[in-house]
């Protein structure tokens, strides 16, 4: 089910990161304001749209300014008739009830090293769940992440069903942003 007030409908130019984001995507945009500004949230998000036509799902990264970008596959290129550097035509709108996140590995070996943290990760929402693993794959060090994790255990082993201190739109820690377009 999606929900129809954070529909969009937009042109962008699609974009090559300045850095190879390895295999998961080798192009982007960068949602207009407008358009995020109808997304029930900042942080991360899943949405259903069109690309020249051709339907995806997928989950917007936030960019730090209130705003997301859109990770874009060479199939999806591909199947779209589109390349960098050309201008697409998109529409999207925000799924009403967010997807089960694919949880790390490293998470789930330590949630299933604790059954009191398990539990409470199991009984919180979607929503929930998505934030505490954005929080802990967002850390640009091996240690933080492992740090993070350990942390995420134990506040939920102490019932914290949502992770504390954590902007997931990026904006009041600049924790976020939008890769850097390469200049062809």
């Amino acid at each position: 089910m999606t929900s129809n007030d954070s529909y969009s409908e937009f042109a962008a130019t699609v974009l090559r990161p300045a850095q190879p984001a390895g295999a998961s995507f080798t192009a982007f945009v960068v949602l207009p304001k407008e358009a995020s500004e109808k997304l029930p949230r900042r942080g991360r998000i899943t949405v259903t749209g069109h690309i020249n036509g051709v339907a995806f799902q997928a989950t917007l990264e936030p960019d730090g300014q209130l705003s997301h970008w859109l990770a874009l596959s060479d199939k999806l290129l591909s199947a779209a008739g589109t390349s960098i550097g050309s201008v697409a035509s998109f529409n999207i709108k925000a799924l009403q009830q967010e997807p089960e996140p694919e949880v790390p590995t490293d998470l789930q070996q330590a949630l299933a090293a604790s059954a009191e943290a398990s539990a409470v990760w199991h009984d919180t929402t979607s929503l929930a769940r998505l934030d505490w693993i954005h929080w802990i794959t967002s850390a640009k060090q091996a240690k933080t992440r492992a740090k993070r994790v350990s942390d995420a255990c134990n506040m939920l082993a102490e019932g914290k069903r949502r992770v504390c201190c954590f902007d997931p739109s990026g904006f009041y820690s600049k924790a976020f942003s939008a890769p850097k377009a390469a200049a062809d």
